[in-house]
């Protein structure tokens, strides 16, 4: 009886297992690896990673952040698809040397559980660059940079970032004034600063001390309080798709240059030798890409529109000379364009002054090996139709009917011409009309007493 009671108790234990496997799965903690510039590519990784936590029900979703910051967009879908999570969010900082700069700021401020390693740094949020190219300048010295300085546009950015940290310091009860002088002066801490500031809520030398410390303590996620348990939680790590990887590369503000360059030349050179099509093909794509890229970027439509009136000057050098005029013109509004192509100051999303430079040479010698090629064409010798026999030589054979006999490439024409001729004589060809051609002698000659004729048109 005993035996079957216990039967009956393990079938009843399976069959709520099944039914409900997350009572009975060991609990989880998903980790997201961020590196890089914060971008699209981030978010989509991001956002993708905490809907995984949320099918597997995860008790705790941990980013593990090291970035110099990125892109505006990017970082506020970050903090929000953070701030709707139904999972808590713990925000670590790490390994040692790693920072959450600029957009970093934001999203650590964004998450239930800030935590940093030994050796790291946050701060440095500020939306515009007001310590302009003086890195060496000091903390100090940033913190007396005159607010009135900034345009209208900058200020208006600077104070919406305040309220917009502030907010989100006091949803987590952090330090909110100091999130404001990370916006508004570029002010920055170490992690053992960050603690004492009450930046931050945790030191931890890897992720198993940060989920001993945190086990316990209660949060806050979406206006309810949570009690985390983190002991014996498996920590499963989240791995990008190929969605990731291919929007990492395209948005690569270099790469997306350099297919837009493609797509522009590859198009250019299919209208001029049409029929080629591999150009054309690899041209369209390049160029549909790179658009896609720069819709997910922010760009300057002037940059854009100067890196196309540059080529459009150079392609019209081509085909009608200035004499250079347009040529110089078309490489000044590509590199100015090339330069203002994106609208932003983080040194993650630039495009390197040393590509500008070697794409200006390539697009300069690519229109001048096409001007070179089309100048070669111009000038080269017919050879085919008519106008190709003109310049031939050959040799006199008769005399017949007032016209001479004369043979050019293997063929026999009647010809006339406006010197006296004699047979086996070497002429050229100097004129065509209809079928006669007219021939002149290459080397006359006064010591052959044959009969002489002359015969023209």
């Amino acid at each position: 009886m005993k035996n079957y009671v216990l039967w009956w108790c393990a079938k009843l234990l399976l069959a709520s297992c099944l039914a409900a496997p997350s009572v009975c799965s060991a609990a989880e903690a998903i980790l997201l690896n961020v590196d890089s510039p914060i971008g699209p590519a981030t978010q989509n990784y991001i956002e993708n990673g905490l809907n995984f936590a949320a099918t597997r029900k995860a008790e705790l979703i941990i980013i593990q952040l090291d970035t110099p910051g990125g892109l505006s967009t990017a970082m506020h879908n970050i903090d929000k698809a953070i701030l709707a999570s139904i999972i808590p969010v713990a925000t670590y900082v790490a390994p040692g040397g790693a920072r959450a700069a600029s957009a970093g700021t934001f999203i650590l401020y964004a998450s239930q559980i800030a935590a940093m390693a030994p050796g790291t740094n946050v701060g440095a949020a500020s939306p515009v660059n007001l310590m302009a190219a003086d890195t060496n300048k000091s903390t100090n010295a940033a913190e007396k940079i005159d607010q009135q300085n900034l345009s209208t546009l900058e200020r208006k950015e600077t104070n919406d970032a305040i309220a917009n940290i502030k907010s989100m310091a006091q949803l987590h009860n952090r330090n909110a004034d100091w999130a404001e002088q990370a916006v508004r002066n570029s002010v920055s801490l170490s992690a053992t600063e960050a603690l004492k500031a009450h930046v931050i809520d945790y030191v931890a030398t890897d992720i198993p001390d940060l989920l001993k410390q945190i086990n316990g303590s209660s949060v806050s996620v979406n206006g309810a309080s949570k009690k985390l348990i983190t002991t014996n939680l498996t920590v499963t790590a989240y791995q990008p798709d190929w969605r990731y990887k291919f929007l990492e590369i395209i948005t690569d503000p270099n790469i997306a240059y350099i297919l837009l360059l493609i797509g522009m030349y590859g198009l250019f050179f299919e209208f001029y030798h049409p029929g080629l099509i591999l150009p054309g093909a690899a041209g369209t794509v390049s160029l549909l890409i790179a658009l896609y890229a720069f819709q997910l970027l922010p760009i300057n439509y002037v940059g854009f529109a100067l890196v196309l009136l540059g080529i459009i000057f150079m392609i019209i050098e081509i085909l009608i000379s200035s004499f250079g005029v347009l040529g110089v013109a078309g490489i000044a509004a590509f590199v100015t364009g090339s330069i203002l192509l994106l609208d932003i100051n983080s040194p993650g999303y630039q495009i390197a002054w040393s590509l500008i430079l070697m794409m200006t040479v390539l697009t300069v010698a690519y229109f001048l090996l096409i001007v070179s090629l089309s100048v070669q064409a111009m000038r080269a010798k017919v050879v085919t139709g008519r106008e190709a026999i003109v310049g031939e030589e050959g040799e006199v054979l008769a005399f017949l009917n007032d016209f001479w006999q004369v043979r050019i490439g293997g063929e026999i024409w009647q010809a006339v011409s406006n010197e006296p001729l004699q047979l086996q004589q070497k002429i050229r060809v100097i004129a065509i009309s209809g079928l006669i051609l007219t021939v002149a002698p290459l080397n006359p000659s006064t010591t052959d007493r044959r009969p002489q004729h002359v015969r023209t048109l």
